[in-house]
This record gives C-alpha cells, structure tokens and sequence, in this order.
C-alpha cells in the first residue's frame, strides 16, 4: 500500500509540467493621471524571477521613475501551485497629453502596451487624487535675512503605513522646522481628507532670485483593492510619491540708506516690566528690569542684542539673555528677553538712556525704530545712615579747643570697648558650642549667626542675605532691610554689596565668608539714649 502511494506521488510529480513564466501583466493605479504626480505602474510575472528581470529603461523617455519595489509569493490549493513576481514602480510625467507606457519584454513574454492621458491639475479627473501637496509662502519677494513661511499641507485621503514628508530643495539659503506639525481634517469637493500641515522657515542669504523646489512626500499607503474573482474588497499596501511644484521668490538687497543692524520685520516692539508701584529706591536694593524684544515674522538669532549703559553710581547684574521663535494665530513670532539687576551704590537721581532698537519695514519699504523712553530714577540713602548731628553754629572742634582731650578720651574708650567685645565675638562665632553658657548671647541671635555661616559654606549668597536680614531684624528688634543693614557701618555696606554682585554675577563666585563675618561681629549697636547724653555732654 505505501509502495502504491508512493508511485502515485512520483508518476505526479512526473506528470506536473515544471514552473516557466506564460504571462507578464501590466497595470496602473489610475488613468488618466496628472501632471507632476506620481502614479504606480504595477507588472506581475507568473513565476518566481530575479529582481532585475525587468528593465525599466525604456520609461526613461517619457517619465521621471521613481522608486522600484519587488515582492514575490508563492501559493498552493489542491496541490495547485503558483509563483508570481511583482514590480511597482513610481512614475511621474514629463509631459501632458497622450503618452504610451511600452511593453515589457521578459524571457520572450511579453507584456500589453498601456496608453496614457496625462491631464493638469485642476481639472476634473484631478478630484480622485488620494495623496498630494500643497504649499504657501507669506512672500512673493523679500530682502536679504528676511524670514520666508513656507507652509507645506499634506493631503491624505487613504491611510497612510509609513512615510517622508521632505523640506524643499533650496541653495543659497537658510531653511529649518518652526514649531511641531499639525495633524487634522479637511473636506474637499465632498472628500474627507487627512491633512498634516508643517512651517518652513526661509531666510536668504544673498540677494536675487531665490529658487524654492518643492517640498515632497515618499511612502506607503493603504489602497482598497479588488479580489480577483471576488466581490469584496481588501487593503494593499501601495508606494506613493508626490512633490509641490517649484517657486522663485525675488530677494532683494538691504538698502544703502538703512542705518544700525540689519532687521526686517512685519512689526518690532519693545516691552518693559519694571516696579511701577516704587517712587524711590534705597541704596543697595537691587532693582529688576526686565526688556523683551518681540518681531512678527522674524527668526530669534536675527534679533540684536541690547546693550543698556549706566551713569556711575549704578551697577548692572544682567541674566543670560533667552531667545526663542513660535507660532501664534498662524504668524512665525520671535522674542528676546533680557533681565538686568540694577544696584544703586550711592543717593542721587539718575537718568536710564532711551532705548532705541532700528528696524526695516518691508511693506512701508522704510527704515523704523522700536523704543523705549528714558526713565529718570531717584535712590536715597538707607535711613539707618541720619544720625542727630548738632548744627555746625552749636558746636565746633576748631574754635572750642578745650574739648579735644574729652573727644579724644570717650573715642579712645569706645575703641578698648569695641576691640574687647571684637575679639570674643570672633571666638564665640568661630567656635561655636550649642550648650548654652551664662550671659552667653540669646539663642535666636546664635542660631542667625550660625545661619550665615551656613549659607557661606554652601556659597549660597541668597541665603545668606536673608540669614543677615533675619539675623539683624532679630538683634536691633525692628524689621531690617539690607540697605538699612548696609547705612550700620562701612565695612556692612561693603560685605552687602559684595553678597549682591555675587548674586547677580554672571559667573559663580566664590563669597567672602571671612570678610562677612567680620563686618557682622564688629558691630556695636548704640542706644539712642546713649547717643543723645553723648552729644549732650559735649554740647553742655
């Protein structure tokens, strides 16, 4: 019995002609079809052939060819087998009108001769385009450093597998990506289309004309095919190509009568944050300016930078400017924002210069200016620096000589006094012991000292100023501030000073614990009564 079987299997095998390829078809997606898109050009062999059987050579006439796909399957019912070789091949037209695709010849089979009708776009056959592109510009001429949109909108009206939405093709000019793409819906002549919409910006580098190729997309999409034999559908993977068409956009030169840096722009404005709700400003407290520079269809890197310059008495701590460019109601928006600490070093009224940024006006094809008005400020001293000086009619070392043996004795004191409590706030702080000891200072006064040293050991200056605030708001029982601080005595005024210039440094810096903490422990607060008997005695 398995004898018997197994001669009916070989007497079949003999039987079976061997596989060789009877029939090459040729078809296309659609027909007619329009000029510059790109249609599929499928070929299918009856048999399991090399990739380069087919020569596609003899298109070259006629159309641009794209990419070459080659798939092959094997298949069997009933001990019924089949192979079949399959090309697609995308093809554009070169021109309009009626044009042949060839007949393909492969191992003497050949294929049928397809004649083609290549329309323009636009027309009416042009409505059952499934994927194409359109494009605009904001511009149909600009100058030289001039930001050009180029939006591009990819249309979809089958589901898209995988693919490439490419940037134009240009030469002589920057081109780069602004913000994300943007996915949604569009209904066109009664189609639902898919759309994914991107910003292109463009800016030239040289005058003349400026030659945009197209932006182009290259992938596979999803085609409701017919079964052979069948009356329903299925989904086939398809190859699809399609470009935007080509611009000349004319650029134009800067013009010889334009004066500053160059910038071209639909709109430039200058903006100020600054603290409205201050009439004057104390010495040593930091004042936050902050000045945006913002410009309508302009990239971020051709904004300039702002200088401020500063009358003596005032210093400037400028943060790193930031820069950025976005889209807002469909217009490219670019901003450049700078942040300046300004330190008063001294009373006085002082005057910020007029701040004045040039910019071209491509549609009034004149030079503009962006400003911002001088501002005048005044700075006092900090009110801890008054003290109850007697008019100079009332008391005067000259002309009363007999007085300077007691100046110099109570000064003398005061100095053994200070130099002694000195040195043994040196040691206590320096030396700290969290035991509390008799007559040692209150523990609110040590843990603020111990505050400070902390922030100078961490080299954090913004916890340190506030550690100082706390530290002296907590010993002379009144609310401290740091220019109040600074009016106690010459060597604070300068430690202070110092822990803002770090602060608002544009480099890290290393702070001055030593210097600090020196200025903090040789200070001796009089009392006010103490003051007035003083001067009181000396002008009996």
């Amino acid at each position: 019995m398995v004898i018997r079987t197994l001669c009916s299997l070989l007497l079949f095998i003999i039987a079976s002609p061997a596989f060789a390829l009877s029939q090459v078809q040729a078809t296309v997606d659609r027909n007619p079809v329009v000029a510059g898109e790109y249609f599929v050009l499928d070929i299918v062999a009856d048999d399991d052939l090399n990739a380069g059987a087919l020569d596609t050579s003899v298109l070259l006439q006629d159309f641009i060819v794209g990419r070459t796909s080659v798939g092959r399957s094997t298949k069997m019912v009933n001990f019924d087998t089949t192979r079949e070789t399959r090309w697609q091949v995308l093809l554009s037209p070169k021109s309009m009108g009626r044009v042949t695709i060839p007949a393909f010849n492969i191992k003497g089979v050949s294929s049928n001769p397809i004649n083609l009708n290549v329309i323009a776009q636009g027309t009416k056959a042009d409505e059952r385009q499934n994927v194409f592109i359109k494009v605009q510009t904001n511009a149909s001429e600009a100058y030289v450093g001039q930001l050009i949109t180029y939006k591009v909108k990819l249309y979809l009206a089958v589901e898209l597998q995988r693919g490439v939405l490419s940037a134009p093709d240009i030469e002589g000019a920057q081109i780069k990506q602004i913000g994300e793409d943007k996915d949604g819906t569009e209904i066109l002549d009664g189609r639902r289309f898919r759309v994914i919409e991107r910003t292109y910006g463009i800016i030239a580098d040289l005058p003349g004309e400026l030659v945009i190729n197209g932006a182009s997309f290259s992938g596979d999409v999803l085609i409701e095919a017919q079964r052979r034999g069948g009356m329903f559908g299925f989904n086939e993977s398809r190859p699809m190509q399609t470009e935007a068409e080509r611009e000349v956009i004319q650029i134009n030169s800067i013009p010889p009568s334009y004066q500053g840096k160059w910038l071209v722009s639909d709109i430039v404005m200058l903006k100020e944050t600054w603290p409205e709700d201050v009439s004057e400003f104390e010495v040593g407290s930091p004042i936050t300016r902050a000045i945006s520079l913002i410009a309508s269809n302009t990239d971020d890197t051709s904004l300039p930078d702002i200088d401020i310059p500063l009358a003596e008495g005032l210093k400037a701590y400028p943060e790193k400017p930031t820069r950025q460019t976005f889209v807002r109601d469909n217009q490219v928006v670019s901003q450049y924002s700078l942040t300046t600490a300004i330190v008063p070093t001294k009373p006085g009224t002082y005057t910020l210069p007029e701040i004045r940024v040039p910019w071209w006006n491509p549609h009034l094809k004149k030079q503009q200016f962006a400003t911002l008005p001088e501002r005048t400020i005044n700075v006092v001293g900090s009110s801890a620096t008054t003290t109850d000086i007697p008019a100079a009619n009332s008391f005067s070392a000259t002309s009363n000589p007999q007085y300077w043996p007691i100046i110099a004795a109570v000064f003398a004191t005061l100095w053994l006094i200070t130099l002694v409590l000195w040195r043994r706030a040196v040691a206590a702080s320096y030396s700290y012991n969290p035991q509390p000891k008799p007559n040692a200072p209150r523990k609110t006064a040590t843990t603020g000292l111990n505050a400070i040293i902390h922030a100078c050991d961490r080299n954090d200056s913004s916890a340190a100023m506030t550690a100082v605030q706390a530290y002296f708001s907590e010993r002379l029982g009144q609310p401290m501030t740091l220019s109040q601080i600074s009016g106690l005595s010459v060597p604070l005024a300068s430690a202070i000073h110092k822990l803002q210039a770090d602060k608002y440094s544009r480099k890290p810096q290393t702070m001055d614990k030593k210097s600090l903490m020196d200025a903090i422990l040789a200070y001796k607060e009089q009392p006010q009564s103490h003051k007035k008997s003083l001067i009181a005695e000396l002008n009996p």
